[in-house]
């Protein structure tokens, strides 16, 4: 049997792995400090039912996302709604990582009293965190469900198996945390850029999606530069 792949299926399958690793600190993070809670016979039976959650969960995400960014109009909406999630994602990183994943775990409750309060912990700290991941999965392999699935499972893997890990490598190499952010930024402009057709009518605007796009790249780009040089003039 002989296997192929395009250039599009290369750059969708680098983009999931990429996306996965910069978005798995957070939830890695809260996952592990939730079992963390419990006694040792309890933790590894907390963390395989609480992936297991995860992982339907995210399927159950990644076909209504999947649905949706058939939609013309939606693969704008969903790149405005990722151009959010790139700001978040980069006050993270200003403020540091680690930091803000404690402060996120902490806001869950990361050290339960039971086996039930930690099962709680988990599944609602997926809710909370999981949709930024399968959105922007789903966005870079959206052409391409094989390469959406496996990302979709690595995310799953890297929570659950690689938690402690991908937390302190991310806190350790900061440009990974950084590569991660600038391809989410492209993969969020590209859906502008497919989308806008389908929104430019109801305004009576120019189908052309350059100018657009131009725009909110010029917007992301002017406000990285004035945060940096803003914190570097205040900076003791």
């Amino acid at each position: 049997m002989e296997l192929s792949f395009s250039m599009s299926q290369v750059w969708s399958l680098l983009a999931v792995i990429g996306i996965d690793i910069a978005l798995a600190g957070d939830n890695a993070v809260v996952v592990g400090m939730a079992a963390a809670g419990l006694p040792p016979e309890q933790r590894r039976r907390a963390i395989i039912l609480g992936i297991g959650a995860a992982a339907l969960m995210r399927i159950g995400f990644a076909l209504i996302t999947t649905q949706l960014l058939q939609i013309t109009e939606a693969l704008f909406i969903g790149g405005l709604l990722l151009l959010w999630v790139c700001y978040r994602m980069f006050n993270d990183l200003r403020a540091g990582h680690v930091a803000e994943s404690m402060h996120a775990a902490e806001g869950f409750g990361a050290k339960p009293k039971s086996f039930a309060s930690a099962m709680w912990t988990i599944v609602v700290a997926d809710v909370s965190m999981s949709l930024d991941n399968v959105l922007a999965v789903a966005a870079a392999a959206r052409e391409h469900p094989y390469i959406m699935a496996f990302g979709l499972f690595l995310a799953v893997v890297l929570m659950g198996v690689a938690a402690s890990y991908i937390a302190r490598m991310l806190d350790r190499y900061r440009w990974i945390g950084w590569a991660g952010l600038l391809l989410i930024v492209y993969v969020a402009l590209r859906l502008v850029w497919d989308g806008w057709p389908g929104i430019a009518p109801y305004f009576g605007l120019s189908p052309n999606p350059m100018l657009v796009t131009g725009l909110f790249t010029a917007a992301c780009a002017l406000y990285a530069a004035a945060d940096f040089a803003l914190k570097r003039r205040t900076a003791p």
